[in-house]
């Protein structure tokens, strides 16, 4: 049931992976890894959702509570950057009362702040020309063109 302690293992690599799989299951970390090329580790600021239509490339980046003035969108070869800052948010002391903000007690901040950035690599086709960004509601929504001859188009058969 137990190996030994005292045993010399047959192969160390496959107990230290088979212990880092156990402890992730016993701290539930095991949800915080990326899981594939493409993936990245929950928490990443603004969460993502990027998708394809025939004529664009659409990205979704949710990051609500944003001056839309401080966000910078750069494409550049084929690289579209998503980037800001974020302030922290304190609790406010009552109205009339003598308290500095510096006496606000915080237990628990789970809303990160800072500078943050995201890059998304898109296909070849797109146009750097044409690119369109609204912020709305706390989602920021791009749309990038793509060319003319890259679009499908009917051929007549005679």
């Amino acid at each position: 049931m137990y190996t030994s302690v005292l045993s010399f293992p047959a192969n160390v690599f496959t107990d230290f992976d088979w212990l880092r799989r156990e402890l992730n299951d016993v701290f539930g970390m095991a949800d915080r890894a990326p899981t594939g090329i493409r993936a990245v580790a929950p928490g990443t600021y603004p969460a993502l959702n990027v998708g394809q239509t025939p004529q664009s490339v659409e990205i979704y980046a949710f990051a609500p509570g944003l001056d839309a003035s401080k966000l910078d969108v750069n494409l550049d070869r084929g690289v579209l950057t998503i980037s800001g800052e974020r302030s922290p948010t304190l609790p406010e002391a009552p109205q009339g009362t003598a308290e500095a903000a510096d006496k606000v007690t915080v237990y628990t901040r789970e809303r990160t702040h800072g500078r943050f950035q995201r890059a998304i690599s898109l296909p070849d086709d797109v146009d750097p020309e044409r690119v369109q960004a609204h912020y709305r509601d706390g989602v920021l929504h791009i749309s990038v063109a793509r060319r003319e001859e890259a679009q499908p188009r009917r051929i007549a058969v005679q």
